[in-house]
């Protein structure tokens, strides 16, 4: 026999324990992106997207001249993979029914002709303000395929002849 109030009642404990008590809720949620196709030029903005540069020829020489666009090192263009990328060049500064380098200061031009390849050829040749479509195989590097062709036809007065051009990409 107990001595009462040494020990007091016996106590019950009971622990309940239930899958709702232990667990903690678990949810999922949706994590998602969406990249469209697209093309960013990046770089220096030198305000020369590149060159296209005949060279140093005599005021006397009659021969066509071809000459390759050198894209400026301090410009890059990169695309999606896939995505349809075109350019168009508008006219130039001396733009009349063809496209004309200028001497400064003076009125005396020379035609010239803008292509797409080295071919040359008239299905090649890029219009003016129309949209062509460029190919390309490096889409982190990305290089517009412009060629000129023009044709001295004699005497002309000596001097730098220049005109500038504007570039449009779009995709």
């Amino acid at each position: 026999m107990r001595a009462a109030g040494r020990y007091g009642p016996p106590i019950l404990l009971a622990l309940i324990t239930g899958n709702y008590a232990l667990a903690l809720p678990t949810q999922t949620f949706q994590v998602s992106a969406a990249i469209v196709a697209g093309c960013v030029v990046s770089g220096t903005n030198t305000g020369v997207f590149g060159a296209l540069n005949f060279g140093t020829r005599s005021g006397v020489e009659t021969n066509t001249i071809s000459a390759s666009y050198v894209q400026s090192s301090n410009i890059n263009i990169a695309c999606t993979p896939g995505t349809s990328l075109s350019m168009s060049i508008n006219g130039g500064s001396y733009y009349t029914t063809t496209r004309n380098l200028k001497l400064a200061n003076f009125n005396n031009t020379v035609a010239y002709r803008l292509y797409t390849n080295a071919s040359y050829s008239a299905a090649s040749e890029i219009p003016v303000n129309q949209n062509v479509a460029l190919s390309y195989s490096n889409a982190n590097n990305i290089t517009l395929p412009i060629y000129g062709r023009l044709q001295l036809s004699g005497v002309q007065r000596p001097g730098s002849y220049s005109d500038t051009l504007t570039v449009t990409l779009s995709w």
